[in-house]
């Protein structure tokens, strides 16, 4: 029986890859005068847990190891000030920091995830709101 890989592989992602740029990006967002306020306020001291969260949540989208247990849906919807804004701001920063961390095949694969997981969340969330979302990307023609 052969690992699970993802398409993570191809792109020279690795574990060790992953927690450098969960953890520098998180060490940007906590002081970010955006998300920071966010970040601190909804995870509190449990920043250890959830950063081990995080890397195992990139490990299973990128790698497909399963490791990750969680629902990132109902974390989000929870949090009833997150607006596109943030969103926004959160693939700008995590665009800088997967350029500066990793290669660019592997960086471009985070970043293409990392914009389809937002725009779920965004769908999730206007739906739990009953609004209609404004989407951060435009369907191409």
């Amino acid at each position: 029986m052969t690992p699970r890989e993802g398409q993570g592989a191809a792109a020279g992602v690795t574990e060790p890859m992953i927690a450098d740029l969960v953890h520098a990006f998180y060490a940007k967002a906590r002081l970010d005068p955006e998300l920071g306020p966010i970040f601190n306020r909804v995870i509190g001291d449990g920043w250890d847990e959830h950063l081990a969260k995080l890397c195992d949540f990139w490990s299973s989208v990128l790698l497909a190891t399963g490791r990750f247990k969680g629902s990132p849906m109902q974390a989000h919807v929870r949090i009833p000030d997150l607006d596109r804004r943030h969103f926004t701001r959160w693939l700008t920063l995590f665009s800088e920091t997967a350029q500066e961390v990793c290669p660019a095949a592997a960086a471009d694969l985070f970043m293409a995830k990392a914009a389809m997981i937002a725009e779920s969340l965004q769908l999730g969330m206007a739906t739990s709101r009953g609004e209609l979302p404004e989407l951060l990307r435009t369907p191409t023609s």
